[in-house]
């Protein structure tokens, strides 16, 4: 199998808190909301030059397990979009080629060791603030809040929130080093990869590794949200934004091991939290058949 010489590590950025079908939106790669948004056009090519560079150099610092993904051709994306802002039409045949997945999200406790094995500080620790979503927030943290976003106004920017404060100072990760990551810019995903000996994936490969080997599929074990009653992901359940129910057990994250994995065997490819690809975001796309696409800036 031609693999790449650096499998793709799986970075999320925060909290993903509603499940559309693979036909509907598959594609992690849009902006999470974090204050921390991701760099200018040089600044991302110079990080993926950085980090393609380290990962060609057969370095790996993680020790995560990793699945190998067999190539192949398949359709991506749909031709009939719930939401047309996401881009995720047309629906178009691509082909990839093989390539190692990270089996799970990155979790707390292994971006805990890159931390203090590097001394690396995150975007949103620079800049002192991140969103949180409304629901996951003490009522002491909303009480110093008076700006959201407009369009989503359940997304409140909060002072002291990152990684290791995931809702604001008053928060840590102590009982959560098992669940994935979250408060990561892309530039911050991409240091880590650098340090693992990895990169991110690319959308077409993220989505290919998703759907498990399945086409034409609203989810990747079929299409039923709950077969059996059975919950796959971690999503919410109830009326959003206001209540939701945590009917799977979780009303955040929950941990990288949980809910059944997808026909690769990777766990949590949807719900749990949102994962960075490496491409470049865009609403626009051909019809055309492509072989291992990947959208830069330019």
């Amino acid at each position: 199998m031609a693999a790449p010489a650096a499998g793709c590590a799986r970075l999320p950025c925060c909290f993903l808190l509603l499940l559309m079908g693979l036909a509907a939106a598959a594609a992690p790669d849009g902006d999470c909301g974090c204050s921390a948004s991701r760099a200018g056009g040089d600044g991302r090519q110079a990080a993926a030059r950085r980090y393609s560079a380290a990962a060609g150099g057969g370095r790996s610092a993680g020790h995560r397990p990793m699945v190998a993904i067999p190539g192949g051709v398949f359709t991506m994306g749909t031709d009939e979009p719930e939401i047309q802002q996401d881009g995720e039409w047309p629906a178009r045949r691509v082909h990839v080629n093989s390539f190692y997945m990270d089996q799970y999200e990155v979790s707390n406790e292994e971006f805990e060791r890159f931390v203090n094995s590097t001394g690396y500080i995150t975007e949103a620790e620079k800049f002192g603030d991140s969103f949180v979503f409304e629901g996951m927030l003490s009522e002491e943290v909303k009480a110093d809040i008076h700006q959201a976003v407009a369009a989503a106004p359940w997304w409140l920017p909060v002072k002291g929130a990152n990684w290791k404060h995931p809702e604001g100072p008053d928060s840590n990760i102590s009982n959560r080093m098992d669940h994935p990551v979250l408060h990561v810019s892309w530039n911050d995903a991409v240091t880590f990869c650098t340090w693992a000996g990895k990169r991110l994936p690319t959308e077409a490969e993220w989505e290919y590794s998703c759907r498990g080997g399945l086409e034409n599929r609203l989810f990747p074990w079929g299409n039923k949200l709950q077969p059996k009653g059975q919950h796959y992901a971690n999503i919410w359940q109830g009326v959003f934004p206001t209540t939701n129910t945590a009917e799977d057990g979780y009303k955040g994250t929950a941990p990288v091991t949980a809910f059944p994995p997808n026909g690769y065997g990777l766990y949590n490819m949807v719900g749990n939290a949102w994962e960075w690809t490496s491409d470049w975001w865009t609403v626009h796309h051909s019809p055309d058949e492509v072989h291992n696409p990947a959208s830069t800036p330019g």
